[in-house]
């Protein structure tokens, strides 16, 4: 997020907020003038606040890249720090997990190398075993109330992720239906994905219930 959006949630919420730092959308392969993005961003999210922050780099064979995870912790401490879904693109997760316990990373987001957490489920379960309280395993991608007891159940699992999103039709009355502000496969332009506080409190009673 930008530092304007940090800045106003950090006064609004009084959960701790991670922060994402993630240059460009693709893969997690990242270039030099990239790298710079990221620690930049990392500075200015610590100076508005951020609680913690969220990344992930691989090598490209599909490894950790350890030597810049190492370089960008080291901007990020003492916060905490969460190694996202670029695990889910690794060759070895049963090795990378081990990778990412050495370098000191305290939680990893997974969908268990799956399109979901519901798929991936049977290594979400497998990878928090093997994790033994040495770090925290959370599974996300594609949770609803609907699954959210069967992920937390199947995977042992004692924090999770998701949108909980819904779409909010836009407020104009003018609109031009021969203009898109995006790609073609964007989402529409008059409707727009906010967070569902209704799908929240359900999600977080589900999860009370059963944690």
């Amino acid at each position: 997020p930008p530092p304007g959006l940090l800045q106003v949630v950090k006064q609004c919420v009084r959960v701790p907020v991670f922060v994402m730092i993630r240059p460009r959308g693709g893969d997690f392969l990242y270039s030099d003038r990239e790298v710079e993005v990221m620690k930049a961003d990392i500075r200015l999210a610590k100076l508005h606040g951020a609680d913690g922050l969220v990344f992930g780099a691989l090598t490209e064979d599909g490894r950790i890249d350890t030597e810049l995870c190492t370089a960008l912790l080291a901007v990020c401490r003492p916060l905490p720090v969460t190694f996202h879904r670029a695990f889910d693109m690794v060759h070895d997760p049963v090795v990378a997990l081990e990778t990412l316990i050495s370098l000191g990373f305290e939680r990893v987001l997974t969908s268990g190398c799956d399109s979901s957490a519901l798929e991936g489920l049977s290594l979400i379960k497998r990878l928090a075993e093997q994790a033994k309280g040495r770090i925290v395993v959370v599974p996300g991608g594609g949770i609803t109330e609907r699954n959210l007891q069967r992920i937390l159940e199947g995977s042992t699992a004692s924090e999770f992720h998701c949108s909980a999103r819904s779409a909010r039709d836009s407020g104009m009355k003018f609109r031009n239906p021969n203009v898109a502000m995006g790609a073609s496969f964007s989402a529409p332009e008059y409707s727009i994905k906010v967070a569902d506080v209704a799908k929240v409190r359900t999600l977080n009673a589900i999860a009370k219930n059963i944690l």
